[in-house]
């Protein structure tokens, strides 16, 4: 068995819970610590359980919560070489507590086989990761402006998808953000919008598929149900397998979302 639960989700900050039945780990800590850890009670796990944090990129939308978080909960901080030295973990004692991490290497976290693959973002080395457990795997990806062969390489057979679907372009093109955000945004360093993000998911569609969680939202250019209906249609129209279409939601800005596991 695996899970994953969404603790928080979007451009305010970000924290998603990974977990087995004696493994726990969290992808990004962009929350406070307080969030965090109430996010973490409230599906039935103790901070103190977690083996360790992986960390997806040094923007402040994922890591504002590691330093107060890994002060009072000793665990181990998992990330590329060139974002462990952007990360503010003075706190924190290097040696001991950081592992460092490189693309496509697998590394082994209690009974998670974890992967972490090169995204395209503008930070010092961003990474994405996929989990394997007992022959059951759950991919995420967000804060990638394009996807490649290697995403959709690291992301396939995922039964649970985790995936950014940041913006509609039109809402961006016409919103209020200047004209150089704008062109970050959909620039291929920049964010994954809900087109791209329902391109990706069909490449990605199996049989064995049973959820599609999309994450990473803009609250200025993009709305749930938009994501949700650009990317549903689009499923729907490329299902062609004899097993239900996998559950389609949108990760909640501020609430914990449901557990989903396999």
């Amino acid at each position: 068995m695996i899970r994953l639960c969404s603790i928080a989700s979007g451009s305010s900050g970000n924290c998603i819970y990974i977990g087995t039945e004696s493994t726990h780990v969290l992808v990004d800590a962009g929350i406070s610590a307080k969030r965090m850890e109430e996010g973490l009670r409230s599906i039935g796990v103790e901070p103190d359980e977690l083996q360790g944090i992986l960390i997806t990129h040094e923007h402040s939308d994922h890591v504002q919560g590691l330093r107060v978080f890994t002060k009072k909960h000793f665990l181990r901080v998992y990330a590329t070489e060139h974002t462990l030295d952007q990360v503010p973990m003075e706190a924190v004692v290097r040696e001991e507590r950081m592992e460092q991490i490189e693309y496509d290497k697998e590394i082994q976290i209690g009974n998670l086989a974890v992967r972490p693959f090169e995204i395209s973002h503008d930070a010092a080395c961003p990474v994405s990761y996929s989990f394997v457990c007992d022959g059951h795997k759950i991919g995420m990806a967000t804060d990638l402006g394009t996807y490649s062969e290697t995403t959709v390489e690291c992301l396939k057979d995922s039964e649970i998808l985790y995936l950014e679907a940041n913006h509609d372009v039109n809402m961006l093109l016409v919103g209020s953000y200047p004209y150089s955000l704008k062109q970050r945004v959909l620039g291929e360093r920049g964010h994954l919008s809900n087109d791209l993000a329902a391109e990706l998911i069909v490449k990605l569609l199996h049989r064995g598929m049973k959820y599609v969680i999309l994450g990473h939202l803009s609250k200025e250019n993009n709305y749930p149900e938009l994501a949700y209906e650009t990317v549903y249609q689009e499923v729907k129209k490329h299902w062609s397998f004899d097993t239900p279409m996998p559950e389609i939601f949108v990760a909640n800005r501020e609430k914990v979302s449901k557990v989903v596991e396999i």
